[in-house]
């Protein structure tokens, strides 16, 4: 049974309590590993001006203590396979729904089910809607 390594469950633990518990849940069923929880004021400044976010500080649903945001991705990653990235965002927005977790996720920002209208491209994140 897949299981999160310790620098896994230390970001985790960044998160907030509902993304703790989806991640958790979606552990016992689909390889992943945890790549970013809480993203201090330094990490998001420099994400931003590398393009790889398009929020600044303290914008971002990473930056809230506890994170909003949580970016996985499945394991072993292989950037290069971007289908998958589409599978498991599938797997893990079934088990959010499942669980009552509202949950916008990086490769459709408006939530339309329609990917090719996307600009931006984040297939590792996810964040709570309230």
């Amino acid at each position: 049974m897949p299981y999160f390594s310790a620098a896994s469950l230390q970001k985790l633990d960044t998160c907030h309590e509902d993304l703790q518990e989806l991640m958790k849940t979606v552990i016992l069923h689909y390889d992943c590993t945890i790549l970013e929880g809480h993203r201090s004021e330094a990490d998001q400044d420099q994400l931003f001006e590398q393009g790889l976010s398009k929020v600044e500080w303290p914008d971002s649903k990473h930056n809230k203590i506890p994170s909003r945001a949580v970016d996985v991705a499945p394991y072993p990653i292989d950037w290069d396979d971007t289908k998958r990235f589409y599978h498991f965002a599938g797997f893990v927005k079934g088990i959010a729904a499942a669980m009552n977790i509202k949950l916008r996720w990086g490769g459709d920002w408006d939530g339309d089910k329609q990917f090719k209208d996307q600009t931006f491209n984040d297939l590792v994140h996810f964040e709570i809607i309230k």
